[in-house]
């Protein structure tokens, strides 16, 4: 139903039933977009994501008959950038394949942004940190672009979510909680400061050139 559905909107599509298969095929074909299932024999959806992402940052999206926040915040912690709950609109899928997608060619000709300790490139998609390179996932990478867009001012929950994942997510806080977690790692490193600060209750503030941590 996929394979047809995406075939139909004139996307080149290759599907695979052996997880195995498909970290193969991925490293031959280099697609722009991955889909997987989350329960597999043999591999499961969550490490097929580590896989891949271990090599690039292209949008991976999860499909799963499994709604638990403990099972979402699994596979965003290993790499994917969406979660998508079955049963669903074959038109709501489509939707966030579009989105992630658009994403890419949208940033061609955006002006670097220099601020505080960072520079951030999106026609690149490159990050650095006072000069330390950072690779970010691409919805990591949209959070920091939003940050460094806004940075000193308090962006709210819903603003990030939205902006980031669309308007569908706006109730899905588990999706920044992982992202946001995972950003302040790669931000820090070994550097003793701290970039993104929690407003309780509100949202987040981005501090360009950082406080003690």
């Amino acid at each position: 139903m996929l394979r047809a559905s995406l075939s139909a909107q004139r996307y080149d599509v290759r599907t695979v039933n052996d997880p195995e298969e498909a970290v193969r095929v991925f490293e031959d074909w280099n697609p722009d977009l991955v889909i997987t299932d989350l329960m597999m024999p043999g591999m499961s959806g969550v490490e097929i994501c580590r896989a891949i992402r271990r090599q690039a940052s292209i949008p991976i999206l999860v499909l799963s008959v499994r709604d638990q926040e403990h099972t979402k915040v699994e596979a965003l912690d290993a790499g994917a950038d969406d979660y998508v709950t079955k049963p669903f609109s074959i038109q709501e899928l489509l939707a966030r394949v579009r989105a992630h997608l658009r994403r890419a060619p949208e940033r061609v000709g955006d002006s670097a942004i220099q601020v505080g300790d960072f520079l951030v490139d999106p026609a690149a998609h490159s990050v650095a940190v006072a000069g330390r390179p950072v690779h970010l996932t691409p919805k990591e990478f949209d959070l920091l672009l939003l940050f460094a867009r806004n940075a000193g001012k308090v962006l709210t929950h819903r603003v990030l979510l939205t902006a980031v994942w669309g308007a569908q997510s706006a109730q899905q806080p588990e999706y920044l909680r992982v992202f946001i977690g995972q950003l302040r790692k790669k931000l820090q490193g070994d550097a003793h400061k701290e970039y993104i600060q929690t407003e309780p209750w509100v949202g987040y503030r981005f501090l360009p050139e950082g406080a003690a941590a």
